[in-house]
């Protein structure tokens, strides 16, 4: 089962790939106040024209290098849910 996440770029100043930071939203076990945490990754970028603040979807794959893990598979319209 492969994974996919969606979230934002923050980085593409590489040349085929870009950092992309993913946000999940939980409920605190104990105070259940809603939390919000981010986290990075690196994803291979074969679509041309992606830029910083664009929404894209990728999905989990073989190791490309030492950290990348992902790739880009499409460009969003808007904010994931």
């Amino acid at each position: 089962m492969t994974k996919t996440l969606s979230g934002k770029i923050v980085s593409s100043k590489m040349k085929k790939t870009v950092v992309v930071s993913v946000e999940r939203k939980f409920r605190h076990p104990k105070y259940h106040k809603v939390i919000i945490r981010h986290k990075k990754y690196k994803a291979h970028n074969e679509i041309e024209g992606l830029k910083e603040a664009d929404y894209v979807k990728i999905q989990e794959t073989k190791p490309m290098s030492k950290e990348k893990r992902f790739i880009v598979i499409e460009k969003l319209k808007q904010k994931p849910n």
